[in-house]
């Protein structure tokens, strides 16, 4: 069993937790860019997480979760003490960090969780990092603080103009290149559009542009077939192929379009009768 260490709200409007779950064998070995499986119980669905953190000494890995489904639903009733029964990882190839000099970090909300460890990874290495997270308005902003610590540079954007500056990342990161800023590499994660767009920005001034694929992945052992994507004319699965791709070989209209068949499905799977409770949870 994997005890909850402690759990915390990430912003105002309490959209996104944050959990710490004691795995050691998991936090001995994970790197920025993995990610990992669990399970609330014994009959429970398995969900990927990115690893958002880790302390390999604490023996603890650190997750974000927007609560939205039936299972993650599930999880944000449960408190620190309680346990999962399973967290299984890391999973994953981990993101490339190596030689790059200057390279630029794009989060879409609560993608943000996904791209802020492979930020501080890149900074941790030595590598200028500028990172420009993108949120609908200023009470959804997550991360401000540790995003801070572990860049160059951070510009915040809100599609309102609540925070930051007015406007969407795609825009900023346009404005950060045609301003003469030279980037190594970008790496993007966020809702697809918002990735297919972010990538169609960098391909007239060909940056390397590498995006994370780990919102799509639903069983992420392979099996399951909902995470393929075409790459480069090619099909790959998110969970044993990447889940980081070229942002430009990437298919993003098949994408896009077969990401929205379940949606019926998943509004449904919004009440359910909840195992913790005995009550009707509606979403």
């Amino acid at each position: 069993m994997f005890p909850i260490v402690s759990k915390r709200p990430l912003n105002e409007a309490g959209t996104v937790i944050e959990y710490v779950i004691k795995a050691p064998l998991v936090a001995k070995k994970c790197l920025p860019g993995q990610f990992i499986i669990l399970r609330l119980d014994e009959y429970g669905e398995r969900v990927p997480l990115t690893i958002a953190d880790y302390d390999r000494e604490a023996g603890t890995v650190t997750i974000m979760v927007q609560p939205v489904g039936q299972t993650t639903r599930m999880l944000e009733m449960m408190e620190p003490g309680d346990e999962l029964a399973d967290f299984v990882g890391p999973m994953g190839k981990p993101t490339r960090i190596a030689d790059q000099k200057r390279v630029c970090v794009v989060g879409g909300g609560v993608g943000c969780a996904i791209s802020y460890p492979v930020a501080k990874g890149f900074f941790e290495a030595g590598i200028e990092v500028d990172m420009v997270a993108g949120f609908r308005s200023k009470d959804i902003v997550i991360l401000e603080k540790e995003m801070r610590e572990h860049t160059t540079n951070l510009y915040i954007c809100t599609d309102d103009g609540s925070y930051g500056e007015k406007c969407f990342g795609n825009a900023k990161l346009q404005q950060l290149i045609e301003s003469g800023r030279e980037y190594d590499e970008v790496f993007i994660v966020g809702p697809l559009k918002m990735m297919k767009f972010t990538a169609l920005t960098t391909k007239p001034f060909n940056i390397k542009t590498i995006c994370s694929l780990c919102p799509i992945m639903i069983d992420a052992s392979g099996m399951c077939g909902g995470c393929r994507v075409t790459v480069g004319g090619e099909t790959k699965f998110a969970c044993v192929d990447g889940p980081e791709f070229d942002g430009h070989q990437v298919d993003w209209d098949e994408l896009i379009a077969r990401n929205s068949f379940y949606a019926g499905d998943e509004e449904k799977a919004k009440e359910h009768i909840c195992k913790l409770t005995g009550g009707v949870r509606h979403g």
